[in-house]
């Protein structure tokens, strides 16, 4: 079996997260109210470790045992174990890696990466202490792979063979059952986002809720009832206490956190978080994201807890997050432009006000720099809350990551780039990043109204005199009925569904000179020669080399898609492909290898072109979305994201794994309150962007 795709990365793209500036303008209170939410964000790390795989807590605390025998001093460690300089690295770059995604799979891509360094590594840097020693015979076989059973190396299903930890000790767990358990939870009105499943001995199943106390108050769980049966006869029950102790720690820095608020708005957001980090009710995290919505421009603004669900196979339970982060305020005023300017864009998208919110509620905007984000990986921008009942009633907010956008690795290579375009791709990529985050995230995640049956006998459109679909010029037919949300109906669809929608509304509206000139680029005239036209040019160009570097994320054996934002950006390629007029093309000499395939895209039909097929892919992806059409937006999302013929599987694929670049993992700061506490002594500790510096700062947050 050919494991080369699958070793870690050598080296790993290991950046800082520059943030000391912004903090340090901070007050007292400010670096308080900082410091627990940091604090309660990383306290949930193990909950991230615990949701990838088995073995991931295990690994994780073999990687800081070792660190705390020898603090820090590897190559002595090295020396006195008889390991050698060349595979020490190779350990510090997967331990690096490892701790980059809180796990030993890709947060960006779901398969496994393996150490390059033997066995012999581990297990003679382990050998001068029992405890390490203890962990890695624990954790070593897991530590590679199972030869006999690839498809391990690829997070999904368990009945397919593939790795998940949200169904923790349940190897016979199918995915009829978990289906036929989330019908049951959705039917009851409770939220899976917090769960994780285990299947019994007996056949019957725990819905294992995250909360810091096992027997919460009858008042603050979610549904009348505990236990029900199911159709099969079997049972399905409730199980408090999931990831008891780091949930309990969570909610006590919650409230501390509170005690620092800015504002009474601020103050109630942590209590409602800390009563859902305690009792395990989603509700109260309702409640929580209300709050914060209408907790505008804070100084330090945070969102934490089970957030996206992208790596749930089920696309229904979601991972753990912790965001903390500090306003820009230079960047914010631009990103406020373009939120006045909102109402007069959404007219411009490829529907009627029929499949639009009835109204658009400008929503909070900002740059943010961010100090903690633990989690599997770090986005560019977050659109939240992701539950559309608060989208549609008390809106949402919109951030743009500053610092992680402008993070950089040396000597970055740029493959698939012609010669001729490398030079304004390069001058002109960040800007058009932000350009593409900032839509993306207001117009993209931001519009749609889903047409629903809200309770029984109650709809939110003309149920006697449905809206006309664009795509078909008939009355719609279907709609979402009461029990039924976005994410449950298109399941594991959802995720990568939604986020292509919005990267087709960020390709759409990116074509409008007038949004250039929000984010000061150009005059606002159409002018695809002038710098404007150049951060056009390169967005897309930026997209199409997206869509083709996407295939690394698409495994042949399985013929699934690992990553959302890949499977989505493919997509993209494959409309502008198909766009005509050799608006996009495939260049290559070498027909046997493709060994100098580059994007040739004609920049004078982005808009004549481009932009048309985009907005016709985009109408049918946002209609099926609204109006609950899961048959029509399944065989559409399916066909577009199909990868076939030896061509793309084969010649292409190849190409892109001998070319591809680490993805970056962030060097994150402490915050680390001083000897006596109070009066806001707290201080912030960075540390080097290298392996060592990563594990040295994971090994002093001591979580």
């Amino acid at each position: 079996m050919d494991l080369t795709h699958f070793l870690a990365d050598s080296p790993p793209s290991v950046v800082p997260l520059s943030i000391k500036t912004h903090f340090e303008a901070l007050t007292a209170e400010q670096r308080l109210y900082a410091h627990h939410l940091s604090r309660a964000a990383f306290n949930g790390s193990r909950i991230v470790l615990r949701q990838v795989s088995p073995e991931s807590e295990t690994i994780y605390d073999l990687i800081l045992a070792l660190y705390q025998h020898c603090q820090g001093e590897w190559t002595k460690l090295a020396e006195r174990t008889n390991v050698l300089s060349e595979d020490l690295k190779s350990f510090l770059e997967y331990s690096a890696q490892f701790l980059g995604n809180l796990g030993n799979y890709k947060g960006f891509g779901d398969s496994k990466f393996i150490p390059r360094c033997p066995r012999e590594t581990f297990v003679n840097l382990a050998s001068e202490n029992e405890k390490a020693r203890i962990l890695c015979e624990k954790c070593i076989n897991s530590l590679y792979a199972d030869e006999k059973n690839p498809a391990l190396l690829h997070l999904g299903f368990p009945d397919k063979g593939h790795m998940t930890a949200y169904y923790p000790d349940s190897p016979d767990i199918t995915q009829s059952e978990i289906e036929e358990v989330d019908r049951l939870l959705g039917g009851k009105g409770l939220l899976p986002e917090n769960t994780r499943i285990r299947k019994t001995r007996e056949g019957n199943f725990e819905i294992l809720i995250a909360s810091g106390i096992s027997n919460p108050p009858a008042s603050d769980i979610d549904t009348e009832q505990s236990s029900w049966t199911l159709p099969n006869g079997k049972i399905a029950s409730l199980v408090f206490g999931d990831h008891r102790e780091e949930m309990a720690k969570i909610a006590l820095h919650m409230k501390q956190a509170g005690k620092h608020a800015a504002n009474p708005t601020q103050k109630s957001m942590m209590d409602e978080y800390a009563k859902s980090f305690g009792t395990g009710s989603l509700l109260a995290f309702k409640e929580s994201q209300k709050l914060w919505v209408t907790d505008v421009g804070p100084a330090v603004e945070t969102n934490i807890g089970f957030i996206e669900t992208y790596r749930d196979p089920a696309g229904v339970r979601a991972e753990w997050e912790g965001m903390v982060a500090t306003v820009n305020l230079e960047r914010t005023r631009a990103f406020k432009r373009l939120v006045d300017a909102a109402p007069d864009m959404i007219p411009k998208l490829p529907w009627s006000k029929d499949f639009e919110k009835d109204v658009f509620t400008p929503p909070d905007f900002t740059s943010l720099e961010v100090l903690s984000f633990p989690g599997s990986g770090i986005p560019a921008g977050i659109n939240i809350p992701n539950y559309d009942d608060i989208r549609q009633s008390h809106g949402f907010k919109n951030v743009s990551l500053g610092n992680v956008l402008s993070a950089k690795a040396p000597n970055e290579s740029i493959p698939f780039i012609r010669p001729e375009d490398l030079e304004i791709y390069q001058t002109n990529r960040d800007q058009a990043f932000e350009v593409q985050v900032g839509i993306h995230e207001l117009l993209g995640h931001g519009t749609g109204k889903l047409l629903q049956e809200t309770s029984p006998g109650q709809y939110n459109f003309d149920v006697q005199k449905p809206p006309k679909s664009p795509i078909t010029g008939e009355p719609t037919a279907t709609y979402y009925k009461p029990s039924e949300t976005y994410s449950t109906l298109f399941a594991s669809l959802s995720s990568s569904y939604e986020e292509c929608r919005a990267e087709c509304v960020a390709m759409a509206l990116s074509c409008d000179f007038s949004i250039l000139k929000i984010f000061g680029f150009g005059d606002g005239r159409e002018d695809l020669n002038s710098q404007a036209g150049d951060v056009l040019y390169a967005s897309y160009l930026s997209m199409a080399r997206l869509g083709l570097v996407a295939l690394e994320f698409w495994d042949p054996k399985s013929e699934k898609w690992g990553q959302a934002h890949m499977q989505a950006r493919f997509s993209i390629l494959k409309t502008f492909l198909e766009a005509g007029a050799d608006f996009c093309q495939l260049d290559y000499n070498d027909e046997d290898e493709l060994s100098d395939l580059t994007i040739k895209l004609d920049r004078a039909k982005i808009i004549t072109h481009g932009r048309p097929a985009v907005e016709k892919y985009l109408q049918k992806l946002h209609i099926y979305k609204c109006t609950a059409d899961i048959v029509q937006g399944r065989k559409l999302y399916e066909d577009m994201t199909k990868v076939e013929g030896e061509f793309w599987t084969k010649k292409v694929r190849e190409q892109v794994l001998k070319k591809k670049t680490p993805r970056k993992v962030f060097v994150q700061a402490n915050t680390v309150e001083e000897e006596g506490g109070g009066g806001g002594g707290i201080t912030l500790k960075e540390y080097e962007p290298t392996p060592e510096g990563l594990i040295q700062s994971w090994a002093e947050r001591d979580v």
